[in-house]
């Protein structure tokens, strides 16, 4: 079941969106050379003591994964897709692309929101990963309209970056959240305009394109780690994620 969340809910993860934002501002200038992923990591624990607010991925438990999530952060470095752990042997180098995906919980609900920064200077190729993957984040926000359906931020995601050369991971998706980490409806980065739930006022998403420079095939890295996904082909991937708001104007973005 969808849940829909009422105006004064909506203000309460509007506030927690705007910290989760500072924080992750904050974690963008811990991707430099030399650093670790683990520091970032190090540095998200100090920032949620700082703002007051709940690490939601520390302990957290997917149902595929065989132990609890280990680290308040995800970071995801070049061909790493989604869901690395944060380790002191994973060290940045100048022109890695490096994603950051965070939840956090406030007064009793959950945001979720994520980035994908350059180490250095990075390459074109790079650049053109991180603008495009924003950019379709925007063309799947301005699709979330009440009277859509799911399919329509689905379809204007995959057209706007297969149109740019580019390809949509189709095994992860965005997902209801407010309540819960992960709730429904589930919304994929591909899809037919038209179909899918309906987008009604009240309900909250997280919208994450998660684009790759080569093809769209990624595996999991099930004898490693558990939870880190990789590009089948090596290629670089990047993700971009906001929390919204369906009202009765369209998607509002909680966590900016």
């Amino acid at each position: 079941m969808i849940t829909k969340k009422t105006p004064e809910e909506i203000e309460i993860l509007k506030e927690g969106g705007a910290i989760l934002a500072k924080i992750l501002k904050e974690l963008a200038k811990e991707a430099v050379p030399g650093n670790t992923t683990l520091d970032i990591d190090d540095r998200a624990m100090e920032l949620v003591e700082d703002f007051g607010v709940e690490p939601a991925l520390l302990g957290y438990h997917p149902s595929f994964a065989e132990y609890p999530f280990p680290a308040s952060v995800c970071v995801s470095v070049n061909d790493c897709v989604q869901h690395g752990i944060p380790d002191d042997t994973i060290t940045l180098k100048e022109g890695d692309v490096v994603n950051i995906d965070m939840v956090i919980g406030y007064k009793g609900f959950v945001v979720d929101s994520g980035i994908t920064v350059g180490v250095g200077q990075i390459s074109d190729e790079a650049k053109k990963l991180l603008a495009v993957t924003q950019e379709a984040l925007a063309h799947g926000i301005k699709a979330a309209k009440p009277g859509n359906h799911i399919g329509d931020i689905s379809a204007a995601i995959q057209t706007f970056v297969e149109g740019r050369g580019l390809s949509v991971v189709e095994v992860l998706c965005g997902h209801g959240v407010g309540y819960q980490v992960h709730e429904e409806p589930t919304i994929p980065n591909f899809g037919r305009a038209g179909t899918g739930p309906l987008i009604e006022v009240g309900h909250v998403y997280a919208i994450e394109p998660i684009v790759n420079l080569g093809k769209k095939d990624v595996y999991f890295d099930d004898e490693g780690d558990g939870y880190s996904v990789y590009t089948k082909d090596k290629s670089w991937s990047a993700h971009f994620e906001h929390t919204v708001a369906i009202t009765p104007q369209g998607a509002v973005i909680l966590t900016k």
